[in-house]
């Protein structure tokens, strides 16, 4: 396995936002996250991060525990990630926001600049590679994120809700994307809050529940599990599950 998370536990004072979750992630696998809000689910993808270690568990990506590493460490493993609210250097170039990432294994700036016009190219962002980063709109930044991330050189991809607040030919865009992110032997774990994102893109899905994992499978089953449509995703899975 190239990702696997044991009984993870995260305690903020006395509320346990994870309680026990576990998961394993295959080389090459696009694995979903889902659940309401509240559920743990981002808790959850912030410690295999890095970025807000468990309180109790264990988490080893490439045969290496990386329980308590730092969020660089986990970078230089070959872990990248985005955030849910994109964070960019608003008054650096689109360009220089990707050298940022592929400075991590090219100190060199003009091999920096070479690895950010390739991913520039890949992700569609090359025509705006000296735009000021802070002048782009949510799906430009969305991009910029990814693209960011994609320039570390990754083995596994983390995107928390990349997708959120695109218009449905947005999302088309961005689901291309994230295939052909896949195709490059690139292995993902997407927090999305859109089923039918998941259902286009993943190949298991988990849905997270009070900290739990209540369900997991390929996505067209836990669609179909009873006790998911009915106590986490309600009458808009049920559409969905009829479509």
């Amino acid at each position: 396995m190239l990702l696997e998370a044991r009984d993870l536990t995260k305690v903020f004072g006395g509320f346990r936002a994870v309680a026990g979750a576990s998961l394993d992630v295959a080389e090459g696998e696009i694995v979903g996250l889902i659940g309401p809000n509240g559920a743990g689910k981002s808790t959850f993808f912030n410690c295999l991060a890095g970025d807000n270690p468990p309180t109790t568990g264990t988490i080893r990506f490439r045969g290496r525990d990386v329980t308590q590493a730092t969020p660089e460490a986990h970078a230089r493993a070959g872990m990248a990630r985005t955030f849910q609210v994109p964070v960019t250097f608003e008054d650096m170039s689109v360009a220089e926001n990707v050298m940022v990432g592929a400075f991590l294994r090219h100190s060199h700036r003009a091999a920096a600049r070479r690895v950010a016009d390739e991913v520039l190219a890949f992700t569609g962002l090359d025509h705006l590679a000296d735009t000021r980063a802070g002048s782009l709109g949510t799906p430009g930044r969305k991009r910029l994120e990814i693209a960011r991330a994609l320039a570390t050189e990754p083995v596994m991809l983390l995107l928390d809700e990349a997708l959120a607040g695109l218009t449905p030919a947005e999302v088309r865009l961005a689901i291309e994307l994230v295939r052909r992110i896949q195709q490059r032997g690139i292995t993902i774990v997407i927090v999305e809050h859109i089923m039918e994102v998941i259902l286009s893109l993943a190949e298991r899905a988990v849905v997270f529940h009070q900290g739990r994992v209540i369900a997991a499978g390929a996505p067209r089953d836990v669609v179909d599990n009873p006790e998911v449509v009915a106590a986490y995703l309600g009458h808009h899975m049920k559409r969905v599950r009829r479509a």
